[in-house]
Parts: C-alpha cells; structure tokens; sequence
C-alpha cells in the first residue's frame, strides 16, 4: 500500500507532512523543497552519502542476493546455533516481547500502528498481522535496501500483508513525526550502524507516550559455554562487526524498564519503554 505522505517528516528539514503527487516520481516537503526519489513506488528518504561505511557495505550484499537472505536464516541458524534454536525459535523469542496483546483501540478511532525498522524481506509481517488484536492496525516497513523491500513487496502482495506500507528510509534519522506509532521494532542489524544510539533514540521518538521498543541483534550468549565451531559459526555470520554486543548502554537516558534477555545462543533482545509523558 503506498505510504501517507502525511505521516512522513523530511530528513532535512524535519518538517512533518510530505507532499506526493499522483502525477510525480518524487515526494515533496512543502517547508524546505526537497524533492526526495521514489523507486519502484518506495519513497527514499535518505540519501546514500548519510550512511555509515557498514551500512553501506551490507546494502551492497542485500541489493545484489535478497533472494539468499531467507534460506540462510532459515538454514544456517539452527545449523550455527544447534537445535532446536531455529529461525522460529527466535522470532518468537522477541514477538511475545512486543505485547500485541496490549494493542488497546485508539480513543479517536485512529488505526494502531507499528513500524519495523529494517524490515528486510518481511519476514516477520505475517506473524505481526496474525497476532495483532482485531480492529485497524497499519503495519509500516522501513529498509534502507532496495532489493530488500522488492522482495518483501512480493511477499505482501499476499492478504492482508497487502496493507503493509513500504518506504526506504535509514533508521538514524526516521522519516516519521513524533509519537507515530504504537509498537516499533527492529531486529538484525543495529549492531552494524555508525551510531546505535541515535538510532535508538529515533525509535523512541517515533514511539507514542508508553510504548515498547524491541531491538533484536547478534550477542554470544555470555551465560553459555561455546566451541570452536560455534564461535566460528558466529565470526561469519557477524563479519562486520568486532565485537558484537548488546547497545544497552546506548538507550537513551528517559527510557523506562529497560531489560536486555538473550533469547537464543547468538541473539540479545532488547526492550525498553517510551516514558508515558513526552519529555519537557
């Protein structure tokens, strides 16, 4: 489903309510007059100069073998990790941490919206519409990887994935306004950005007053004991990053009940809450 332009905030500017035209390839800021591209009917609301050296790395594998990206997490993890901690395992693992079944109706009758950040392929859309409490709900997908999002349009041409709104967007500067969404998320990739914290701040921005943030990424599980061939195993699928570990320290500092629990041998969860006031 094409993105209301509406909800959308220019990165430049930070104006809130985007201009798209039915007649234009681009969306326009009424405030600054940026005209930012739209690419196969995503808008992209970042530009590639903005990313990070790892960011850019990895848009370059995920543009050129989307296709692999599935079948490796399907595959590998249980392989890498050892039974039965399986792609399954692990979405489930951080799924019950979004508490969708506290996804109360809006007073002003508003849909309820929850935002992947990164949303790759989509893998987790079906699980998220699946469980989501009746009523309207708006499921928003952002990725900074055009053949990522190719391949999750694919997969939402499905009902009701159908209704998934896609955008490119980088997650250190979110092209959402304030206190947007009721349940933001974001799993895979953190680990890998210029700036973890800013990134996690962007999230707790775009997240309503009382709001759980879910952030899933690579940690070897310090409680457990592990060989040589899992620790192998866990040097290639994390390649990119020295030392993989949980942002904890990086949440920003009003954040409220901040837990981190590894959900899987190589997989931290990390749950914080957006004040239930907005900040002065």
């Amino acid at each position: 489903m094409r993105p209301d332009p509406d909800r959308l905030r220019c990165p430049d500017c930070a104006r809130d309510g985007l201009a798209w035209p039915a007649d234009e390839d681009a969306v326009r800021c009424p405030g600054c007059g940026t005209r930012w591209p739209v690419i196969d009917g995503f808008p992209k609301l970042y530009r590639d100069a903005d990313l990070g050296r790892v960011d850019r790395l990895m848009r370059v594998i995920y543009d050129g073998l989307p296709a692999l990206h599935d079948p490796m997490v399907r595959i590998a993890l249980p392989l890498l990790q050892g039974w039965p901690e399986t792609e399954a395992h692990v979405r489930r693992g951080f799924l019950d941490r979004l508490a969708l079944d506290g996804l109360t109706p809006r007073a002003d009758g508003a849909p309820r919206r929850i935002l992947e950040v990164s949303v790759g392929t989509g893998a987790n859309l079906p699980n998220l519409y699946a469980e989501a409490p009746d009523g309207p709900i708006e499921i928003w997908g952002l990725d900074y990887s055009i053949g990522m999002l190719r391949r999750c349009a694919r997969r939402c041409r499905r009902r009701p994935l159908d209704a998934t709104r896609l955008l490119l967007g980088d997650a250190h500067t979110l092209p959402f306004a304030d206190d947007t969404f009721d349940r933001v998320f974001h799993v895979g990739a953190i680990n890998g950005f210029a700036d973890p914290g800013r990134a996690l701040r962007e999230m707790m921005r775009v997240a309503r007053p009382g709001t759980p943030v879910v952030v899933v990424d690579e940690q070897l599980d310090p409680a457990r004991r592990h060989g040589p061939l899992r620790r192998l195993g866990f040097r290639a699928v994390t390649f990119y990053d020295p030392a993989p570990a949980c942002p904890r320290a990086a949440v920003p500092a009003d954040a409220i009940d901040v837990e981190e629990t590894q959900i899987a041998r190589f997989f931290y969860c990390l749950r914080f809450w957006s004040p239930s006031s907005p900040s002065p």
